[in-house]
């Protein structure tokens, strides 16, 4: 059975945690910052935990 390749664009934009926790940056959290307020862009900044099913789904295709 051959390696399972890791899906680049998905590795580019999630990491992995020793315990295996899937994390990922906010979204709108970029542009048009002036239109939000301080909290919301405070929200923003911190890098999150994906759901149990969808990361169980990631770590299969980035091989891990």
């Amino acid at each position: 059975m051959p390696k399972i390749k890791t899906r680049k664009s998905i590795a580019k934009r999630l990491t992995i945690t020793k315990n295996g926790k899937v994390m990922h940056r906010s979204s709108f959290g970029r542009h048009l910052r002036n239109n939000k307020s301080a909290s919301q862009l405070r929200r923003h900044k911190v890098i999150r935990e994906l759901g149990m099913t969808i990361s169980r789904k990631i770590r299969k295709v980035m091989g891990k």
